[in-house]
């Protein structure tokens, strides 16, 4: 998650099933934050359990969200219907509502002139299309985005979590504060998207198998997708350079930085890493801020990036040099990384930096997708903090496995061999100053442990197979909900026990109830009736 944030503390395997705030301590964001987390975890392996690893609730018409309608063979590109209702996978809430777009206030000088002004507008459709979903950003230009034309395929929700912030969220912001005052808290969001998949790549040979078999036949592919397939080591070594500021920090320290840090080091692009001489693909960035130095974007023109502020501070803003990533709602959700562009000049009068090149013309363009610079703190040559020595590749680094990589200050990282990466997983390592090191899980030998990425996890569920023209087989799953039953009602005998006894408690007190008035005026009229006769007769 790319936020301002201390440390990140949640490990499953600790099973902690709450924080315990203490009195007189410092609160810290990463208590909170863990605390936030043992939840989310307790409730979604909760509904795992209760409902298996994907599957929806049932209404009273027998369906459950996410049902799927093909249109193949139009005039226009094919799509998909997407109607809506909730569907969990892994746990997470998936919800295709849509939401209605409101009725604005009527203006009355238009609606006297034309009675049909003003009038609630027409309501939406009650479903998502394959082209319009809100996360999924596909875009018609794009062979790639296009739904395939050699049947069958296979229709499936793709989920996965990311932050977002202020820059790309305005309404989290509270104003009051200020412009001068950074944002608050950012927020976790699910996204979900509707992608095909080949029949090819489930590996099933021959005509095409009952529903069950094609679930079957994509848990494997999913598990095989989800499963991480890379690790990384991290370690502090005191570097060549620590004696030329014995001053800063401890002089035995192996972590020379000033300041407590959390750094990310995040996968730009996905693939291979070089092998016997041959460079690869697989590049990555990192930030010493978590990637949360953001630069909201007023308006892109050519290589100049017109920007609404440039930092609260040194240590936060931009700088001749840097890289950075220009990001928007769409590029964030749909994970296709585009070359990191280096600032080449700033204007600080005017907030606006010039670019190495013109970003992408997909990019940035589009303000209701709310665009932002991302800082990244690697650099192509020495650094003046120790960092690497070497030549960039889309403005990203080239991963070389099975060798420790300096980044600065004495952190350094190591890629296992033989991995391959995947665009946007990410680790975090923690330096603080106090130790003069970084956190990282070791062996009993002190030696730095490989672990998998703390992010992206993707889960995936099946919804329909495309067989072609008319209905998809559909491959969702169902439940009903628990409380189906009406509470039987009382028996007769213990209704009157029960009524009777209210009836004596009321006549203790000098009142007879109203509302069994009926049932027993005829025998307190007798009773009176038999009392009046006896007095006459006495």
């Amino acid at each position: 998650m790319h936020a301002d944030i201390s440390r990140s503390t949640f490990r499953p395997s600790r099973h902690y099933s709450a924080v315990i705030a203490q009195q007189g301590r410092v609160q810290l964001d990463a208590d909170a934050n863990e605390q936030a987390a043992i939840q989310l975890h307790q409730a979604r392996t909760t509904a795992v359990d209760l409902i298996g690893q994907h599957g929806g609730p049932l209404g009273a018409d027998g369906d459950t969200g996410f049902r799927i309608e093909y249109h193949g063979a139009t005039p226009d590109l094919d799509t998909l219907d997407i109607h809506g209702g909730h569907y969990y996978v892994d746990g997470i809430l998936c919800d295709a509502t849509r939401p209605a777009p409101g009725d604005a206030v009527p203006d009355e000088d238009a609606a006297a002139s034309d009675p049909d002004d003003g009038m609630p507008t027409a309501e939406p459709p009650a479903f998502w299309d394959y082209w319009d979903q809100p996360d999924g950003y596909r875009d018609k230009e794009k062979p790639g985005d296009r739904l395939p034309t050699d049947y069958p395929f296979v229709v499936y929700l793709d989920v996965w979590e990311r932050a977002v912030t202020a820059a790309e969220d305005p309404a989290l912001r509270e104003v009051a504060l200020g412009p001068a005052m950074p944002d608050t808290a950012a927020r976790r969001k699910v996204v979900w998207q509707v992608l095909p998949l080949a029949y090819s790549k489930l590996g099933i040979e021959g005509d095409v198998p009952s529903p069950d078999e094609v679930r079957r036949a994509f848990e494997r592919w999913a598990a095989g997708e989800a499963a991480p397939k890379s690790r990384l080591a991290a370690r502090s070594e005191r570097p060549d350079h620590a004696d030329e500021d014995p001053c800063l920090v401890k002089p035995d320290a192996r972590y020379r930085g000033p300041e407590n840090q959390l750094y990310r080091v995040e996968i730009h692009e996905g693939g291979e890493a070089g092998k016997a001489g041959k460079p690869g693909n697989a590049t990555f960035k990192w930030s010493r801020e978590n990637g949360s130095v953001v630069f909201p974007v007023d308006e892109v023109d050519g290589i100049w990036v017109q920007l609404a502020n440039l930092g609260q501070d040194d240590k936060l803003d931009l700088d001749v040099g840097d890289h950075v990533e220009l990001v928007d709602t769409a590029y964030a959700s749909r994970l296709e990384p585009l070359p990191l562009l280096k600032v080449e000049e700033l204007d600080l009068p005017g907030r606006r930096v010039r670019l190495s090149a013109e970003p992408d013309q997909h990019v940035g363009r589009r303000p209701e997708l709310h665009p932002y610079l991302r800082r990244w703190d690697h650099r192509a040559g020495p650094s003046h903090r120790g960092g690497r020595t070497t030549a960039l590749r889309g403005g990203a680094i080239r991963i070389e496995e099975g060798a420790w990589l300096p980044l600065e200050d004495g952190v350094e990282i190591y890629f296992e061999k033989g991995r391959t990466y995947r665009t946007g997983d990410y680790w975090s390592v923690t330096a603080r100053t106090a130790t003069g090191s970084v956190e990282w899980p070791v062996n009993a030998a002190r030696k730095p442990l490989l672990i998998h990425p703390a992010g992206i996890v993707r889960h995936y569920a099946p919804l329909a197979l495309v067989k072609g023209e008319g209905s998809p087989v559909d491959l969702r799953l169902g439940f009903t909900p628990l409380a189906t039953r009406a509470v039987p009602p009382a028996g007769a005998a213990a209704l009157a026990a029960e009524q009777q006894a209210r009836e004596e408690e009321l006549a203790a007190e000098g009142a007879a109830p109203a509302a069994t008035r009926s049932q027993t005026t005829a025998a307190a009229e007798a009773a009176v009736d038999e009392a009046a006769g006896g007095e006459e007769n006495a």
